[in-house]
């Protein structure tokens, strides 16, 4: 168990001495970055999977 402590100790030891964090400033604007870009291609992917569902029913519509 003691290993496991140390362990856990000397990690955080690490975080707060050798980690260069970000100013606040900073990680709100690459969180509203990573937003945007996660909403779009969530639309883009949402368009392509209607798309090729479209395309797939009218495709079993004109065989049928």
């Amino acid at each position: 168990m003691s290993k496991v402590f140390n362990y856990f100790s000397e990690s955080f030891e690490e975080l707060k001495s050798n980690v260069t964090w970000p100013e606040w400033a900073e990680v709100q604007k690459y969180t509203i970055i990573v937003a945007v870009f996660s909403v779009v291609f969530a639309l883009a992917t949402w368009g392509v999977d209607v798309f090729f569902a479209k395309a797939i029913a009218g495709f079993f519509n004109l065989i049928k």
